[in-house]
């Protein structure tokens, strides 16, 4: 598919005043080695996430039904980056690159070492921006 087509593609699945605030080479240049570990990066398409920017979650490998357990494939890190408005992309841009990631970067690489306890369970941690200050916490899963 050619970059225009993408770009077409890309219009038609977001609102034109809504813009991701950053790339897959973004997140992949951030964390290095460690996007290998990453199942899936996501660009969402909702019209508002509130003040959610990034996501994260550690899927694991425990049973969600009576019998049924996840497959072995799905288990792992996935990555979601939320829409914001095109006109504060740009600052939204830096932040993310400049703290988010890292963050990021630092949560992975703690939960792939972390105890077995910590991936058995699952785990959502999210970045939100609210009046230009960028806070992130674990969320229940």
């Amino acid at each position: 598919m050619t970059a225009r087509n993408r770009r077409r593609r890309r219009s038609r699945r977001l609102p034109r005043h809504r813009a991701w605030p950053l790339t897959t080479t973004d997140v992949n240049e951030s964390l290095g080695d460690l996007a290998s570990h990453i199942r899936e990066l996501s660009f969402l398409t909702g019209t508002d996430s509130g003040t959610i920017v990034l996501g994260a979650r550690w899927l694991a490998p425990e049973s969600r039904t009576y019998g049924g357990g996840i497959h072995p494939d799905s288990v792992g890190f996935y990555v979601d980056v939320h829409p914001v408005d095109a006109a504060d992309r740009a600052v939204i841009r830096a932040t993310l690159k400049e703290a988010a990631l890292p963050q990021l970067h630092a949560w992975i690489a703690q939960g792939l070492a972390g105890p077995e306890t910590w991936r058995q369970t699952h785990h959502l941690h999210y970045w939100r921006l609210t009046d230009g200050h960028l806070t992130h916490a674990d969320e229940e899963a």
